[in-house]
């Protein structure tokens, strides 16, 4: 009788998740023991707000680091990276939106109109809605494969808007802001390079 092959267990994706969720369980833990600063929206706002770009930022590398170091299983972890932002993204927002705003859509459309750094971030998280929605196999097949890579080119954006909404919004050390923006134009970089050096098919 032939040898059935038993399926092996998914570690890698089950450590990913247990990654990206340990911030939100985190927060959870010192939310449970009122150890959010003497600013917990503020707190909740910069903390959800860095752990958005930090993941935008990794799934932006995957691509880079599967094929730098011939690692080409890695792709599968693009899609739930990419999934992790999003829902941190959605959190941020929602702590504006609500906890920090109140639902009062007069007070967020003057913010988005004068305060660039909201600009900024709403168009990043704008930016991520359609990607997130798209991000199944079965939208890949409705909108073709060109068509859907061409929309998924709005993870460049996001990563641009949320670099400068995070740089417009710290006061005095950018430190951070300029890390996160070094490693987006050397992940954009690497992309322009690739598609410059790629090999021109004969007509």
């Amino acid at each position: 009788m032939p040898k059935t092959g038993r399926r092996k267990f998914p570690w890698g994706k089950v450590l990913l998740w247990a990654a990206c969720l340990a911030p939100v369980f985190w927060l959870g833990w010192r939310a449970w023991n009122e150890d959010l600063t003497a600013n917990p929206i503020e707190y909740i706002t910069h903390y959800t707000g860095n752990w958005t770009l930090r993941l935008i930022v990794t799934t932006l590398a995957v691509s880079p680091l599967r094929k730098l170091f011939n690692l080409p299983s890695l792709i599968r972890y693009r899609r739930p990276v990419g999934l992790f932002a999003f829902f941190y993204g959605s959190l941020h927002f929602l702590t504006y939106f609500w906890l920090d705003k109140f639902f009062d859509m007069h007070a967020i459309l003057k913010d988005v109109a004068k305060r660039p750094f909201i600009t900024a971030g709403f168009t990043a998280f704008v930016c991520l809605v359609p990607l997130a929605i798209t991000s199944t196999a079965g939208w890949i097949r409705r909108l073709g494969g060109k068509r859907w890579r061409n929309l998924h080119r709005l993870i460049y954006v996001t990563a641009i808007a949320g670099v400068a909404h995070y740089y417009w919004l710290v006061k005095s050390d950018h430190r951070l802001p300029i890390l996160y923006g070094t490693l987006v134009a050397a992940e954009l970089a690497y992309r322009l390079i690739a598609w410059k050096l790629r090999p021109v098919t004969a007509a």
